[in-house]
């Protein structure tokens, strides 16, 4: 009988090891492939992006240019323009006094403008039966009962002139226009005696191309003579506390010229901004309700009240413009009030409207108000 032999241990590894090389050189070749597919594809795709990123200008015939000049240039040729600027809205204040009625009314008529909102003022001096007419008259109105811009002064203040009364009437009025509301961008202040030379469209007009910040008040710090005349001098205004009309009275006592604030001076009339009256109104540094208590005892405070605060409040000091947009026509010397109009002034008025002037003050308190604040 044959004996079988079992098989030696250095055959065994050796067929072991002869099957790893079988499977390792499929391996190794599949390596390599995959690691030139990779390079291969990253190769092409920077080519590309490089290729992309040195692409041709776009031609004239492209829809979208590369540059914007390129792009005014297309407008020019289509006539294409850019939008205008959003339409402004002003408020304004009317005050009279007793007698004032209907010219009051006449100026409103001539100031009226959809866009617009109004305040109309009749003070404590005038009668009862007047102030109700000119609510009625408002009432009645079919043009302001449709468009609800116009509101009348109920509960009259007692105005006393060149007295602080006067600056209380103005806040009062811009208290009520910042409570109802509204997105107006300017606050005019006027008087009955007032009337424009130029229709509220191109008035509108005007202002639309200027900054909405600007606030058109005249004013200097040089206050000259009337620091001795009416920074010094303690007046007291009736009309803070009775319901008579009577003219302001000195007292005897002198005070300094302020030093926590400077004083400016300027006219009574103005054209501010909804941001400076919002100031004015919430006075959230306390500025204007300081320096309205200093107006309090001073003489012809709506010549220096709005100027002071404005000027000594970092964030709108600079947005002054020294003019009150009015051209007044005084007599020579100055009277108390500009002269009755004439066809001189007539002549005046046009002259500073051709001149690009919007407002024209030529203010009379004579037979049917004769003389008017031109704007």
């Amino acid at each position: 009988m044959l004996e079988a032999k079992p098989p030696s241990p250095g055959s065994g590894a050796a067929a072991h090891i002869h099957g790893h090389r079988r499977w390792a050189a499929p391996l190794l070749a599949s390596v390599l492939l995959s690691s030139l597919l990779i390079s291969a594809s990253l190769f092409f795709s920077s080519s590309r992006a490089l290729l992309l990123s040195f692409s041709p200008l776009p031609t004239a015939a492209s829809a979208e240019p590369l540059f914007v000049e390129a792009k005014l240039r297309q407008q020019m040729r289509a006539g294409e323009r850019p939008p205008p600027p959003a339409v402004p809205r002003i408020a304004y204040l009317i005050s009279g006094s007793a007698g004032d009625g209907a010219a009051l009314r006449r100026t409103l008529r001539a100031l009226y403008h959809p866009a617009n909102t109004y305040v109309v003022h009749l003070d404590l001096e005038a009668p009862a039966a007047e102030r109700a007419e000119l609510a009625a008259a408002v009432r009645a109105d079919p043009v302001y009962a449709r468009f609800r811009n116009v509101r009348v002064v109920t509960r009259a203040n007692l105005v006393t002139y060149r007295g602080p009364t006067m600056v209380a009437n103005t806040l009062h009025a811009a208290a009520i226009l910042l409570r109802e509301g509204g997105d107006w961008d300017w606050f005019i202040n006027l008087s009955a005696s007032d009337y424009p030379l130029v229709t509220q469209d191109d008035l509108l007009h005007v202002l639309s191309e200027l900054p909405r910040q600007l606030n058109f008040i005249e004013h200097t710090s040089d206050i000259g003579w009337k620091e001795y005349q009416r920074a010094k001098p303690v007046i007291i205004d009736p009309g803070l506390y009775s319901l008579q009309k009577s003219d302001v009275f000195w007292i005897t006592e002198k005070r300094s010229v302020p030093t926590a604030f400077k004083l400016f001076t300027g006219s009574a009339w103005m054209m501010l901004t909804h941001q400076f009256i919002e100031y004015c109104i919430w006075g959230w540094d306390n500025l204007p309700r300081t320096v309205l208590m200093y107006y309090a005892n001073f003489l012809s405070s709506p010549e220096g009240y709005f100027h002071t605060v404005i000027c000594n409040v970092p964030e709108f000091r600079n947005t002054t413009v020294n003019h009150d947009l009015h051209f007044i026509s005084w007599d020579n010397p100055p009277k108390q009030h500009p002269p009755s109009i004439i066809l001189e002034f007539l002549t005046s008025a046009l002259r500073v409207v051709q001149g690009g002037h919007l407002l024209v003050l030529s203010g009379s308190h004579g037979t049917n108000h004769r003389v008017f604040t031109s704007w």
